[in-house]
């Protein structure tokens, strides 16, 4: 007989995940302002009694989108130091055209200091997982000795953060993969050492999942 402790926690931890996503096709669809705890609730089927003991309101919900936001990203191809970068960005941008969590955490960007502290905001958060594999790509001596990982690093990630802000109000974000090339092949070759870029590959199998 299953442990009944273990099945509440796993049905507490399906109806979270429902919600969370519920959560995320409402802020993507009105925003931080537009959302409502109604119409999350709503959306994800259950009674605000039910959304109110997971989550004590919206604010909550946001947090929990925008932290994730980091774990939703993995490239289908395994890779190191430089190429993970590009890697990872490039997965980013292809499901940002369908994930919902993903597309949540675009919209609610301009919004974050409504329910989320600096050093947590999203901005933050990616610049520390590219400086972890900027700092790799060092290691492996990839980058420029003069390159410095940390404004690198913001930089790639305010780019990113531009191209999609741009690509949403121009088509829809169809052309966000194709926008995040277009900044590699400009920021490659100056920072980048000539081995490495030689190496480094762009293109949709590196960021495109298999169906």
């Amino acid at each position: 007989m299953p442990d009944r402790r273990v099945v509440k926690q796993e049905r507490a931890l399906r109806t979270r995940m429902v919600l969370v996503r519920a959560a995320a096709e409402v802020f993507a669809e009105y925003g931080f302002a537009g959302a409502s705890v109604s119409k999350i609730a709503e959306r994800a089927g259950m009674t605000l009694g039910a959304m109110y003991f997971h989550f004590k309101n919206k604010e909550a919900l946001a947090r929990e989108i925008v932290r994730s936001q980091p774990e939703l990203v993995s490239p289908p191809i395994q890779a190191e130091g430089l190429q993970h970068v590009i890697d990872l960005s490039l997965t980013w941008a292809y499901q940002m055209l369908d994930d919902p969590l993903l597309l949540a955490g675009a919209r609610l960007v301009t919004d974050q200091e409504l329910f989320i502290s600096s050093h947590e905001n999203s901005h933050k958060q990616w610049t520390e997982v590219l400086i972890e594999s900027f700092e790799s790509a060092k290691r492996m001596r990839e980058l420029q000795s003069r390159v410095e990982v940390a404004p690198l690093a913001r930089l790639v990630v305010s780019a990113c953060t531009g191209a999609q802000l741009h690509a949403q109000m121009e088509t829809g974000r169809l052309d966000l993969p194709a926008r995040v090339e277009e900044i590699w092949r400009c920021l490659l070759p100056g920072v980048a050492t000539p081995s490495a870029l030689k190496r480094m590959e762009l293109g949709a199998e590196r960021g495109r999942q298999a169906a």
